[in-house]
């Protein structure tokens, strides 16, 4: 009871005291639009945080247990809708396991260059986002330049900027043009120039640095207690990478380096995706000089009929550790297919990252995972 007369409603909620509840979301700029957050706080302190992430609703799990194959791609593309290649990757992948099939270097090469170059694509979408949400524009339109010229070359391989449907069960939908590595060899040039000027923009900013330094840190053995992984993980110096650890593809032919941060925090989480698309120009520059003439196409029936049986595959999405569960009859279409998605699983840690911070953290911290909600509510 204040002198005023006035009764506030304090609730107790194990953190601390939260004399206001606000939502965060879902039509808040900076939770992509279907995420929320509900946010229990004393004054502008955190004390408690329930995430809600079911605004989405596309079914797609049940959805692929009516489709065939080649027509679940599609849908792949829409799970992670700005790494489509890497998703398409981890289902093919899946398939020819279960079939024992080889595919042709070629095809493998090309599989390789066009996933890192949408690993790139999807790095510079979150730096920029990410400068964003602490209110620097400039950076948001250096990296959207260079994203479109990514998307740009996807176009003329596959007839897409986005949902490519390029990846098959066996190889690739057709081969590249003969200017394309002369092309890449040239956006390459482009990209590193342009990373390394928003990164000079950024990433030692003042503001920058004290909004993200010290900021929803946690610790590698909690990241991994929560399932975390990706750069998130990589960040609390863990230095897991799925190409690295469980190579797949051509990944093991490359020497490329695994970025690892110390402190965990919103800056380093921010940072190591600036080194991972370094690494990744390293890898397709590799990629173009290994890549010689050849298939790109294994023989394998039209509509593929995996043979009885189960398998698990996973890669290195953008996000993290991206794995595809797939449960075969021996018919036209899988009996169930499941999707380990990273970027739900690294939510799980928002909770803890968030509490103990102000209201105004809670986007930073957000922003810092990285998280796309196609994927999170499939």
């Amino acid at each position: 009871m204040t002198d005023s007369g006035i009764t506030t409603n304090v609730i107790d909620k194990g953190q601390g005291l939260a004399d206001m509840f606000i939502n965060m979301g879902p039509q808040h700029p900076a939770t992509h639009g279907v995420f929320r957050m509900e946010l229990a706080l004393d004054s502008e302190l955190i004390v408690d945080a329930t995430p809600h992430i079911g605004y989405l609703h596309r079914g797609s799990e049940k959805l692929f247990e009516h489709e065939i194959y080649s027509q679940i791609i599609t849908l792949f593309d829409r799970l992670d809708y700005i790494s489509n290649f890497n998703n398409e990757l981890g289902l093919v992948m899946a398939v020819e396991k279960l079939m024992d099939l080889e595919v042709p270097d070629r095809a493998e090469y090309i599989r390789v260059i066009l996933c890192e170059l949408n690993r790139i694509a999807s790095h510079l979408i979150f730096i920029g986002t990410f400068a964003l949400d602490m209110g620097a524009l400039t950076p948001s339109l250096y990296n959207f330049r260079d994203r479109e010229k990514i998307l740009t070359l996807f176009e003329a391989t596959s007839g897409a900027r986005m949902m490519h449907n390029f990846f098959r069960v066996g190889g690739v939908k057709q081969d590249v043009i003969k200017e394309f590595p002369a092309q890449v060899a040239t956006l390459l040039d482009e990209l590193e120039a342009g990373i390394d000027d928003a990164d000079k923009m950024l990433s030692l900013g003042e503001v920058f640095v004290e909004r993200t330094r010290g900021i929803g840190v946690i610790d590698g053995d909690v990241a991994l207690d929560w399932g975390v992984s990706g750069a998130t993980l990589r960040a609390s110096g863990v230095p897991y990478d799925v190409r690295v650890e469980d190579p797949y593809s051509v990944y093991d032919r490359f020497d490329f380096g695994v970025p690892v941060g110390s402190a965990g925090d919103c800056w380093d989480r921010y940072y190591l995706r600036v080194l991972e698309a370094r690494e990744s120009i390293k890898i397709i520059r590799q990629a173009l000089e290994q890549m010689e003439p050849g298939p790109i196409q294994t023989k394998v029936r039209a509509i593929a009929r995996p043979p009885k049986g189960e398998v698990y595959v996973h890669a290195e999405n953008p996000r993290g550790d991206f794995g595809v569960y797939l449960v075969s009859e021996g018919a036209e279409s899988p009996y169930r297919l499941k999707v380990r998605p990273p970027s739900f699983c690294n939510l799980m840690a928002l909770r803890d990252l968030l509490v103990g911070h102000y209201i105004a953290d809670s986007v930073v911290i957000l922003g810092s995972l990285d998280i796309v909600l196609g994927e999170v509510d499939r």
